[in-house]
């Protein structure tokens, strides 16, 4: 039995909670034994709001042993692995806490702020021989699984053109507003649109360069509205945007297109429609689960099993910080071409 201290219970934290407590009750061999959230009203079942349904629920904190410091929660849990779902800026440093703690490491995305962090996070992981993964739930998402395996066994042949895009209302509901702090988030390009950027990375690799025009609404935000081209040797045209000021009855949606020499997949308003080039159209059958609920059963099957991190590889999320660092370098500059190193 696998003891996990999930550590944050902000919007996400609570959708790792809410899928802790389905495997506990489906019998998966795991236990959540703490929680530490440096907010105590979170305890208490005070909660804001996000823009999509997870974690939605009212808790029974009292089955938990509850923190509100990390450091303490390392130092009296006896623990297999936790579960980072920390504030951005504060990943590379609890993750190399617990990875020297001897414990297995499951954190949230993006990874880190910086490719050197991203750096910091693997050192650790390698020199203490302990697992780290990303949650880039894209790459565990049904749909985009899907597009993954037309991708990779080129029934549909090469790909001519792809285009991403996901969006919505301002992420308000932080704790102490740090989504919408620059230099605690990243900025739209790194919390919202890093999932489009990963699953770019995740399909194709690293393009050779890219281009990306940026606009700041927010103030002290960041970049809130990002559209980026992906130049790869290749030649396909390979789009991604983000808008997080999308308000208004818009809500939230996560699109993408893809075109192949003999058809092209659609996914919009979460319905995955396959498009033949000679025949007709179908939405093909897909699991109900959410990339969140995969992931962490993944993690914990690893760790389990003694199997290694294959589908999110830490060196494979950190190459997308580094596409994201040479879109900002590329927004900063109005939308100059610059390198993917």
């Amino acid at each position: 039995m696998l003891k996990v201290g999930l550590v944050g219970i902000g919007f996400m934290g609570r959708g790792h909670l809410d899928n802790y407590l389905r495997l506990e009750e489906e019998g998966f061999p795991v236990k959540l034994t703490a929680i530490c959230d440096i907010d105590p009203d979170k305890f208490k079942n005070i909660f804001v709001k996000g823009n999509i349904d997870v974690g939605t629920g009212t808790y029974d904190f009292s089955k938990y042993n509850l923190y509100t410091d990390f450091d303490e929660m390392l130092a009296k849990e006896e623990l297999d692995y936790v579960d980072i779902a920390l504030p951005t800026y504060l990943h590379a440093e609890a993750s190399v806490k617990a990875l020297d703690k001897g414990l297995h490491v499951l954190c949230e995305k993006p990874m880190a702020l910086t490719s050197a962090e991203c750096q910091q996070m693997i050192d650790a992981a390698k020199r203490n021989g302990k697992k780290l993964m990303i949650g880039q739930c894209l790459r565990f998402w049904p749909a985009y699984e899907y597009l993954k395996e037309t991708v990779d066994s080129n029934r549909f042949g090469k790909v001519v053109s792809a285009y991403f895009f996901r969006g919505g209302a301002p992420p308000r509901w932080s704790y102490q507003n740090w989504l919408l702090t620059k230099e605690k988030s990243g900025g739209c390009l790194l919390d919202q649109h890093i999932h489009d950027v990963d699953t770019i990375n995740w399909l194709f690799g690293k393009p050779e360069k890219v281009s990306t025009i940026a606009r700041n609404i927010i103030p002290g935000s960041g970049y809130d509205a990002v559209s980026t081209n992906y130049l790869y040797e290749d030649g396909k045209v390979v789009n991604a945007q983000d808008d997080w000021t999308l308000e208004g009855d818009f809500g939230f949606d996560m699109v993408f297109r893809v075109n192949f020499e003999k058809g092209n997949l659609v996914f919009e308003k979460g319905v995955l429609t396959e498009n033949p080039k000679d025949g007709k159209g179908f939405t093909p059958e897909l699991s109900p689960d959410m990339g969140y609920y995969r992931e962490i059963k993944y993690f914990a099957n690893a760790i389990i099993n003694g199997t290694p991190i294959t589908i999110a590889t830490p060196e494979s999320t950190r190459e997308t910080i580094k596409i994201a660092e040479a879109e900002l370098q590329s927004a900063d500059n109005k939308g100059a071409l610059v390198a993917v190193k």
